[in-house]
């Protein structure tokens, strides 16, 4: 079907997103309990099994990822001002959740605003995104250059290492770039997790400790890097010059509809729904899916499922001639 005009939608968009980005307190907090206590004892209980073998604990590990990715929700939720009605709220859950998520409040949630502006722009790029080469500039790169860019988005660098390496090491740093906000905060965060991690040392010793947290990341972080690939990375999606970029066409078509099932939509609460979230960021996540449900408006979206959501792992590129994404293959057919 062809994609939705801006101005044929009826009630307006900005109409559709004032009914729902309105966060209920109690929801925020019930979210909260069912994501942060699961978590909790789920550590708990990794902390009994590893007395009797990792390899009975590394399974509940997989699990505790879920929960961390629910979290890591929460943080984004916050970072957007859509889980509480209080900004100072927003503020002191999303840091309580960030540092469970190894990422600092504030250096992420400009970020990944700015990543919200500029989403899908040829012309800015670079800003909480995958890089992505359109054909004419990976062709004019040295072969050492084309090398480099086919390793950073290859899967297993990109899923295996490279979301390990962006909580875990990345988020440690500041730049000569971060506002002074920005660089206190990671301060904070990192002071944090050294105090977690020498109170861990004197409970269970740090060799337990890390048998416990770094798979937990890890496995969290192959899920959320994937999540974020695919959020703008599909077969269906779009990009344009700075010219041509229009903030309502580039969230219906340049965000993409994950349809999960029903287990994994809850764990990644409901951030499938990408398209609904890049419209309206001040929805809360669990209001995102009913609002792609009651309106007309996102009927068209074509949904991406499970297993073709693998198919877009291919190393890519964008086509400016023929306005779609390509694989490394096509390139050389």
């Amino acid at each position: 079907m062809p994609p939705i005009n801006p101005s044929s939608a009826s009630p307006s968009w900005q109409a559709i997103i004032t009914r729902y980005n309105n966060p209920r307190m109690s929801s925020s907090i019930w979210q909260m309990i069912n994501s942060i206590i699961p978590y909790l004892l789920l550590w708990v209980l990794m902390i009994y099994t590893l007395n009797i073998s990792f390899w009975l604990t590394l399974p509940i590990t997989i699990l505790a990822a879920g929960f961390l990715t629910r979290i890591f929700i929460i943080f984004h939720d916050c970072g957007h001002g859509s889980f509480f009605r209080s900004r100072k709220l927003n503020f002191i859950i999303g840091s309580v959740c960030g540092i469970f998520a190894f990422t600092p409040y504030h250096s992420w949630t400009d970020s990944h605003r700015a990543h919200h502006q500029t989403v899908g722009n040829l012309d800015k790029r670079g800003m909480g995104d995958v890089w992505t080469y359109t054909v004419r500039e990976y062709k004019a790169l040295s072969p050492m250059k084309r090398l480099g860019y086919r390793l950073y988005r290859h899967p297993l660098v990109l899923l295996g290492i490279g979301g390990l390496f962006k909580f875990v090491i990345s988020n440690r740093f500041t730049t000569r770039r971060m506002t002074w906000k920005q660089r206190l905060n990671i301060y904070f965060t990192n002071t944090i997790w050294a105090i977690i991690f020498a109170g861990m040392h004197l409970l269970i010793g740090w060799k337990a400790f890390l048998l416990i947290q770094l798979p937990v990341i890890y496995f969290a972080s192959i899920g959320g890097v994937f999540l974020f690939y695919l959020q703008h990375q599909f077969d269906e999606v779009i990009w344009c010059r700075q010219e041509d970029w229009d903030y309502k066409t580039m969230a219906m078509d340049g965000s993409s509809f994950f349809k999960l099932p029903a287990i994994l939509q809850w764990f990644t609460g409901n951030i499938g729904f990408h398209h609904v979230h890049h419209l309206g960021p001040t929805i809360p996540n669990y209001k995102l899916a009913k609002c792609h449900r009651e309106n007309e408006i996102f009927r068209d979206i074509k949904p991406i499922t499970l297993i073709e959501s693998f198919k877009s792992l291919k190393i890519r590129f964008w086509d400016e001639d023929q306005q779609r994404v390509v694989s490394l293959g096509d390139l050389r057919n």
